[in-house]
């Protein structure tokens, strides 16, 4: 049995009023059918959109995604007398920015991703794993072509970059990932680690597991853009761009917008709303993507989803629940991959505890 954690919006959904109920949940998965149980509210906290933990796992932070952002850190406290684990609230800081979406613990750090304001905040980790005061918050200008949604800087997504020298931030309103350089007093702004064709909206990244190539997907122009990755110079060159929807996209005016991606093994994986699929690519000798599959998951919008073994767990946030696809059945055109679904109100990031 695996735990996750599940992040929420507002059962309204995002831009709707925060701390009306929404919180973060607990779900249980069964490792061997994928299955689905013991869901329940653990905490309530306003629009946790995101999640990460420490690396013992010991604490959750959480990303509350609204206007002068919040991150929340909470204690998984051990349950007794057959009682599950809960969550205490340990400390509350701003997000240095508006809009927290994605959060990465980076050995001491917490790299945090604020949407609206464009900025990548770095706040310091406590040796047991707090919040500690002070930290940086690093911003740029630009824009794009697409009017209602590159009016400026959206940082969507932080990594770090193959060797480890580098931060990266996947900037959606600028059509680039902008790099920083690991320094002994923090990051430095390092310029652009490359840039992807105008109006692409690039929001999530991976990278395949040698680190040669990254996997980046583009939200507004619905496609996923390989690039070979040299990892000295911690800079991508454009080498393949493929469509995130294999098939027709079923929706009133044609426009899909993928989410999240998965590099797992030789299997790229995105999640892809409006069309609501999920679509797998196999990952060739030479980097390059081919074999795309798009799965229909029978709900509304897959903003994330997580590969737990044999299974992908989606959060279908406007159809409120998730859904479990067993990944062995992608390969037979004769077999449903979806394997299981729970009711869960607005989901928007699945965790698997570690």
């Amino acid at each position: 049995m695996t735990q996750l954690w599940i992040g929420t919006y507002p059962s309204a959904g995002a831009g709707t009023p925060v701390g009306r109920g929404e919180g973060i949940w607990s779900v249980d998965l069964d490792d061997a059918t994928g299955a689905l149980s013991g869901a329940r509210q653990v905490v309530e906290t306003p629009s946790p959109s995101f999640l990460a933990t420490s690396a013992d796992g010991r604490v959750l932070y959480a990303g509350n995604e609204h206007a002068d952002g919040t991150i929340t850190a909470f204690e998984v406290t051990p349950g007794s007398e057959g009682l599950d684990d809960g969550l205490v609230e340990r400390a509350s800081r701003p997000s240095g920015g508006d809009d927290p979406c994605h959060l990465l613990v980076d050995d001491t750090d917490l790299l945090v991703a604020n949407y609206s304001s464009g900025t990548l905040a770095v706040i310091g980790l406590t040796p047991d794993a707090g919040l500690a005061p002070g930290g940086q918050v690093l911003g740029h200008a630009g824009g794009g072509p697409v009017v209602d949604r590159q009016d400026g800087p959206h940082a969507h997504f932080v990594a770090v970059a193959p060797g480890g020298a580098h931060v990266l931030v996947v900037d959606l309103g600028t059509d680039e990932i902008r790099r920083y350089c690991r320094t002994d007093d923090g990051l430095r702004p390092d310029g652009v680690a490359a840039t992807l064709p105008a109006g692409t909206g690039p929001r999530h990244l991976g990278f395949s597991p040698d680190g040669r190539f990254a996997y980046v997907v583009g939200e507004l122009d619905v496609a996923v853009h390989v690039l070979a990755w040299d990892a000295a110079s911690a800079t991508g060159t454009l080498v393949q761009s493929v469509a995130a929807v294999v098939g027709p996209v079923t929706s009133s005016d044609g426009r899909a917008l993928p989410s999240h991606v998965v590099v797992d093994g030789d299997d790229v994986l995105v999640g892809v709303r409006v069309a609501d699929v999920l679509t797998r690519w196999r990952i060739g000798a030479d980097g390059l993507l081919a074999d795309g599959r798009s799965f229909a998951l029978g709900g509304r919008w897959p903003r994330h989803f997580a590969v737990v073994g044999r299974w992908a767990v989606a959060g279908l946030e406007r159809s409120d629940e998730l859904v479990v696809l067993d990944r062995a059945a992608m390969d037979d055109e004769t077999r449903d991959p979806v394997v299981a679904r729970l009711a869960l109100p607005a989901p928007t990031c699945v965790l698997p505890r570690p």
